[in-house]
C-alpha cells in the first residue's frame, strides 16, 4: 500500500509534474491535491511563502505536504518583482498585463544590465507521528539569464517569453522545448535539491 504525501495547489497539471518527480525516486509515494482552503501567502520570500502554504497543507491532512513558491528576480529592480511575480501589474493574475509592465519598467534599460533569474523554492513538512510537531525543509533552484526587450517564442507561459537563460544561444525560455526547459528550468534544479530529501522521508 502507497503512502501519500500531499502536494500544496489546487492546479492538476502541478500534481501530475510533482507526481513524476517524485515516482522516480519514492515510487510507494502517492502524490495527491490539495482540498483544503488556502491560507494567506504574505511572506516576504519565496521559502516563506512556500513554507505557509506547505504547513496549511501538513496541519489539513496529517500528511508530509510538498509546496512551492517561484517568481522572476530582475537585478536592476533589487530583485523585484519577486514574490510578487504573479501580481506584478494587480491582482488579476493578468500574465499578459506582467511581462508588459515589466518591459515598460525596463525599456531604458541597456542589455549588460538587464540580467535576472528565475527562482523556485521547494517546502517540505513532515508532521511527527504524535502530532506535535513537524519537521520543516526548503531548497532553491535558481536559473540565470537575462531580459529580451520584446517577447519571443510559444511555448511556457509567465516571464518565459522575455526571459534568455544562460547558455541558450538567445533563444527564450518560450523558445526552448518542454524537454529542455524542464531539464534546465529554476524548478528542475529545485527539484534536483528536494531528491535527498524525499530519500529520506519514512515509509
Amino acid at each position: 500500500m502507497s503512502q501519500r504525501i500531499v502536494l500544496a495547489t489546487h492546479n492538476p497539471h502541478k500534481v501530475e509534474e510533482f507526481a513524476a518527480i517524485v515516482a522516480a525516486v519514492r515510487p510507494d509515494l502517492e502524490v495527491v491535491g490539495y482540498d483544503g482552503p488556502e491560507p494567506v501567502e504574505d511572506g516576504i520570500t519565496f521559502a516563506e511563502n512556500a513554507l505557509i502554504k506547505a504547513r496549511a497543507a501538513a496541519a489539513h491532512t496529517g500528511l508530509a505536504a510538498l509546496a512551492d513558491d517561484s517568481g522572476i528576480c530582475v537585478d536592476v529592480l533589487g530583485g523585484a518583482p519577486g514574490v510578487f511575480s504573479a501580481y506584478w501589474a494587480g491582482h488579476r493574475k493578468d500574465a499578459g498585463a506582467n511581462l508588459d509592465l515589466l518591459l515598460d519598467q525596463l525599456s531604458d534599460i541597456a542589455e549588460p544590465h538587464r540580467g535576472a533569474q528565475f527562482v523556485s523554492t521547494i517546502a517540505l513538512v513532515v508532521p511527527d507521528a504524535d502530532g506535535t510537531g513537524a519537521a520543516e525543509h526548503t531548497v532553491e533552484g535558481v536559473w540565470h539569464g537575462r531580459l529580451a526587450t520584446a517577447p519571443s517564442g510559444t511555448g511556457g507561459f509567465g516571464y518565459d517569453p522575455v526571459f534568455l537563460p544562460d547558455g541558450e544561444g538567445g533563444r527564450s525560455a518560450a523558445d526552448l522545448s518542454a524537454a529542455e526547459k524542464n531539464a534546465a528550468s529554476h524548478r528542475a534544479r529545485a527539484f534536483a535539491a528536494l531528491v535527498p530529501l524525499l530519500e529520506r522521508l519514512p515509509g
